[in-house]
């Protein structure tokens, strides 16, 4: 009713109809204003904007050429081991010496590389067919490393392309401290490999049981940006790095990016 009665007393004082009306107030047009160029500003982007996203993805340090796993040729005990884990070894060089029945043994390397770990120590019994060590596959005389990813089937690896960017995760040096390496996507696998095929490159059936553990994966290999300028000779998010030398069979953890994708996509009739 108080709204009802000062609507009449205006009708009572005609000399007051003339006044102009304010429709709004500065204000008001100044958040009118603003929301509009919001608007204009989301329009724009949803038809000439892009989303960039990552796939990230397990892996391991090691290089192109894999490692192989050395096994035992005989069954007896292992009287003396005769390299150790770092060493670069040539073809043919011993590695254990085992006592048999028949006497005692040399077990040697078959293509040579270096001992990434040994298996058997000595006094240990071992039995033909049994896993010694395993030795990178030769290479250049400066084959650098590579990361190797795997990334699961569902996980859109269909996307991955040769070339794209790679943020590659170092488990022995804190991502908190050191960054994270530089690289670039260099070949994707055709189709997904099995835990055996992972094995047969890595040399360790337990890593390549840990890789398929969610299906056969498809293997991606990151080629490492090299730099003078850090103690590793790789490229990092930070300045230097840590300050020591990258060993392969490191676990990392690869963050692909993938190409950037339209936010809104228009279908025309």
């Amino acid at each position: 009713m108080q709204f009802r009665q000062k609507a009449l007393s205006r009708l009572q004082s005609p000399e007051e109809l003339d006044l102009p009306v304010r429709f709004a107030r500065p204000q008001g047009r100044f958040v009118l204003a603003v929301t509009a160029l919001v608007m204009t500003a989301a329009g724009f982007w949803a038809f000439t904007g892009s989303v960039s996203s990552k796939l990230s993805a397990p892996g391991i340090l090691t290089r192109a050429q894999g490692s192989y796993l050395l096994q035992s040729p005989y069954s007896g005990q292992v009287t003396a081991v005769l390299a150790k884990e770092g060493q670069a070894l040539t073809p043919g060089t011993p590695l254990l010496q085992v006592s048999t029945e028949q006497g005692d043994r040399t077990v040697r390397v078959v293509a040579g590389g270096r001992v990434t770990s040994l298996a058997a120590k000595t006094g240990a019994v071992v039995t033909t067919g049994a896993d010694l060590a395993v030795l990178e596959r030769p290479g250049g005389a400066d084959d650098p490393l590579v990361a190797v990813l795997y990334v699961s089937g569902g996980a859109g690896g269909a996307e991955l392309r040769a070339g794209a960017a790679v943020d590659v995760d170092v488990q022995s040096a804190p991502r908190q401290r050191f960054g994270v390496l530089r690289g670039r996507v260099k070949e994707v696998g055709r189709t997904p490999q099995t835990q055996e095929q992972i094995a047969g490159f890595l040399g360790d059936a337990r890593l390549a049981a840990q890789f398929a553990r969610q299906g056969n994966p498809v293997a991606v290999l990151v080629q490492l940006e090299r730099s003078s300028a850090t103690p590793s000779g790789y490229r990092w998010s930070t300045a230097g790095g840590p300050p020591y030398p990258l060993d392969s069979t490191t676990p990392v953890t690869g963050a692909v990016h993938l190409p950037a994708q339209r936010p809104v996509d228009w279908l025309l009739p």
